[in-house]
């Protein structure tokens, strides 16, 4: 492969994807029911997704972007819980639930034993903002039960929960299983990486222009580490049961001879089943 797997050079590359996708996300995701301006053909537009990875450097001394900002796609003119299943004949469920914030908004309604979840908080305040806070409308959010396909059938199905962690957690098991051939268990054991705002450690509007930390998981080579920081990443690293912050997956991956093959987060308390 032309990239060693968390290499300098593909964490690199992975970091710089992440951090574009998170801008863009932050700009124009908003509940395409209420917002009509929601640009979802750009954003899947494969000529702007080659226009995006253009701006990221690459090659010997390739360094990071000093800031990232979302592109121009207007149209001209918690706690989380995860699982999967899958059945003999190639069909899947996808599922998460979340309360996201601890116990969301800790209001309990009459009669039932659960609390309400607190979403709203990704809502923008800023007026104009397309994800702007607005009665009767859904807000950016991290909820992405994954589905893979391929010519049609089930690749797999799969999860990273972890807020804003999903999507960065998601892209990792997928390079992971996709590009370096790990199987779903190989790819969910592998150290990640993630990436946060340094002065909050929250997702707010703009806080993935500039500041921005690269937790780096214990298992990923020191040396590693050491040549990402030189290509301008600030990079931590997490250690023990800090590790949480890089979320928690499960995976089910369909075999062309419609074998299944399972994994479970070793960061979490779940566990693959067969019956």
């Amino acid at each position: 492969h032309e990239f060693g797997h968390n290499s300098s050079s593909y964490l690199h590359l992975v970091a710089e994807a992440l951090r574009l996708a998170f801008a863009d996300a932050e700009t124009w995701v908003a509940d395409p029911r209420v917002v009509t301006a929601v640009p979802t053909t750009g954003m899947l537009d494969q000529g702007y997704a080659k226009e995006r990875a253009s701006l990221v450097a690459r090659g010997p001394g390739a360094k990071a972007l000093p800031a990232v900002k979302a592109g121009d796609l207007i149209p001209k003119g918690s706690e989380t819980v995860y699982f999967c299943a899958v059945d003999g004949e190639g069909n899947a469920c996808s599922m998460i639930n979340s309360n996201y914030m601890g116990f969301g908004t800790g209001i309990v309604p009459k009669d039932c034993g659960f609390t309400l979840q607190n979403r709203g908080y990704n809502f923008s305040l800023q007026s104009g903002h397309l994800n702007e806070v607005a009665p009767g409308k859904r807000p950016y959010h991290t909820i992405i039960p994954g589905m893979l396909t391929k010519d049609g059938k089930l690749e797999a199905a799969f999860g990273v929960m972890g807020g804003f962690m999903q999507p960065q957690g998601h892209v990792q098991v997928l390079m992971n299983m996709i590009e370096y051939g790990m199987n779903p268990q190989e790819a969910l054991d592998a150290p990640r990486i993630c990436l946060s705002n340094s002065a909050t450690n929250a997702h707010t509007v703009g806080s993935w222009a500039t500041g921005v930390v690269m937790a780096a998981e214990e298992g990923i080579d020191e040396e590693t580490v050491g040549e990402l920081r030189s290509q301008g990443h600030e990079v931590t690293v997490v250690r023990g049961y800090d590790r949480e912050v890089f979320g928690r997956g499960q995976i089910i991956r369909r075999q062309e001879n419609g074998v299944l093959v399972a994994g479970s987060d070793q960061r979490a308390d779940g566990c693959a089943m067969g019956w």
